[in-house]
């Protein structure tokens, strides 16, 4: 066979068999040029707080959750580990950004130590603390929920 019939043989090749040959050789020479090693992580840009207007009256429930956390079971109370399952639905219930639930979980021990370290026994002031912070727990609970609930 000359020269000449190979080159027609070439030009009647089928469509589909060059595409195929076209991708075998673009896939092999993107292989070949890819690095061995493998390349950095992208940096991330760190996470920031959402500061949406819901998070300071959240701050302040998380707050008044942990304080009557700690002062319910002071006081021996059966219910007492209510509250602190309440802060975990509170946390499960929006999808928080990983610095606003930090800052949650953060409220809600800040009000826990804020008390454990002034009451080492249950008294009728921490009893008078307890109904006051329940009730201003429910208040901001309702007030939450009416301006920023669905």
């Amino acid at each position: 066979m000359n020269m000449s019939s190979r080159l027609i043989r070439a030009a009647v090749l089928p469509p589909l068999l060059v595409a195929a040959v076209y991708t075998s050789l673009a896939s092999a020479s993107a292989r070949a040029q890819e690095p061995t090693e493998p390349a950095p992580a992208a940096v991330q840009a760190p996470v920031q707080p959402s500061n949406a207007p819901f998070m300071k009256p959240l701050g302040r429930l998380s707050s008044i959750l942990g304080s009557v956390h700690f002062l319910r079971r002071l006081c021996g109370d059966t219910n007492a580990e209510t509250y602190r399952t309440k802060m975990g639905e509170l946390l499960a219930a929006q999808p928080f950004n990983e610095v606003d639930k930090r800052r949650l979980i953060a409220s809600f021990n800040d009000g826990y130590r804020a008390f454990e370290s002034t009451y080492r026994r249950c008294t009728p002031a921490a009893r008078v603390a307890v109904d006051r912070y329940l009730s201003e727990g429910a208040t901001l609970s309702r007030e939450i929920s009416a301006r920023y609930g669905n």
